[in-house]
């Protein structure tokens, strides 16, 4: 039997948290947008600055050895994270966002052409819809759309096989909804896809560090995740791609780091993933997000997993149970965030009343604006969740919407 973790010790590794706002303990609930770093994440950011700072790959003394040696075993270890079959698998960028931007420029630029189909679905993050976008305008290809099944926020999936068409090249979209909390069927949507030969990309924003995330079980083409989302520093991200994918693709930039050789009029460049990797990689953030996987995964990210959805389904019947509250999202089996909105109070104003009271949600369309659209809203409050949060921050939670809803006469 596994072993319970000690959440409130573990909540002890994140100094962030021990403070006060407007006068009121921190409560933080916006751990879908970015979660807080614990001390050792801190400590080997300063640790690489302090020791071992130096350009990576191309110096030959002792520091750029040091560096190029942990920048490195960062790689192996995020591809054993995801359980790929080679470091060789592992693309650094800036994070989800220019990941996916990677793939719609190489692999998009390369495979996709006019009269083409890439699929998404209605719930996507801007981030895994304007690059689509973007190339469907540079290659006169189409987009379409797996519809969402109203405020419960699931796939009809019913409706995936007439979708799936010849003409679909890519089947692009995201594993957990970051408004509605929904886990979609990964595995399921891309053995569907691959039975028809389409390419798949999994946008796992907010699946990697929350859950188990296998590459090999998911049977995905290309996956994207942040760390900043998993207790890793901002400005890094990762690109997992299929090894006959990734050699498929051109460059994506151009520069330093990512050559064999160039003279003036024509260059050679080097193999995945070192050919996406142009110009000074984010050595430090790399370096750190090594810790932060040793540190989720001496946890368990089954714990993590199984925590972050108990603390939401109370959270959602614990709003269902207060009189004009709207949720957004399946009522079971969904992952940790809530969405909501109180009668008709703006999102933004329920979020500014409960800062005041030390609770931090997030508060706007999420970066899901057709979503929102589809849902018939402006905007919702969201309230998301990590390890380090607990029930009694909830019972606050729920103490601070029902001030609210009296403030608004809701």
């Amino acid at each position: 039997m596994s072993r319970t973790p000690d959440w409130a010790g573990l909540r002890g590794d994140f100094p962030i948290l021990d403070q006060r706002v407007h006068g009121q303990p921190l409560i933080y609930f916006d751990n879908a947008a970015s979660s807080q770093k614990p001390r050792a994440v801190i400590d080997a950011l300063r640790h690489y600055y302090e020791h071992d700072n130096a350009n990576v790959h191309r110096g030959i003394h002792e520091l750029s050895n040091r560096a190029t040696t942990a920048f490195e075993a960062g790689r192996e270890r995020v591809a054993r994270f995801l359980n790929a079959g080679s470091a060789d698998e592992i693309v650094f960028t800036r994070g989800t966002t220019e990941s996916i931007n990677l793939v719609a420029a190489a692999w998009g630029g390369a495979h996709i052409k006019a009269g083409d189909r890439i699929l998404l679905t209605e719930m996507e993050h801007h981030s895994n819809l304007v690059p689509w976008q973007m190339l469907a305008q540079r290659t006169g290809a189409e987009l379409r759309f797996v519809p969402v099944t109203g405020d419960e926020g699931l796939l009809d999936l019913a409706r995936l096989d007439e979708l799936l068409t010849p003409q679909v090249k890519l089947f692009a979209f995201t594993h957990i909804s970051n408004s509605l909390g929904t886990i979609n069927p990964v595995a399921e949507l891309c053995a569907r896809a691959r039975a028809r030969g389409v390419t798949t990309l999994v946008d796992a924003a907010q699946s990697a560090g929350h859950m188990p995330v296998d590459v090999r079980a998911l049977g995905c083409d290309f996956l994207a995740f942040s760390s900043h989302k998993i207790c890793g520093p901002t400005g890094l991200g990762v690109l997992w791609g299929r090894p006959a994918a990734l050699d498929a693709m051109p460059p994506y930039q151009g520069g330093g780091e990512m050559i064999l050789s160039v003279d003036y009029q024509k260059s050679s460049y080097k193999q995945p993933p070192h050919r996406f990797e142009a110009g000074t990689p984010d050595i430090s953030g790399v370096i750190a997000l090594h810790t932060a996987l040793d540190y989720l995964d001496a946890i368990g990210r089954e714990a993590i997993f199984r925590h972050d959805q108990e603390l939401a389904q109370y959270t959602y019947q614990r709003l269902a149970e207060l009189p004009n509250v709207r949720l957004f999202g399946p009522a079971t089996d969904r992952a940790g965030l809530v969405s909501f909105l109180l009668g008709d109070v703006h999102a933004h104003d329920v979020v500014t009343v409960a800062d005041q009271r030390g609770v931090a949600l997030r508060g706007g369309h999420h970066c899901n604006q057709p979503l929102m659209k589809r849902l018939g809203v402006a905007s919702t409050a969201r309230a998301s969740f990590y390890f380090y949060n607990t029930r009694a921050e909830v019972d606050r939670f729920i103490e601070v919407v029902r001030e609210i809803q009296k403030f608004f006469a809701v």
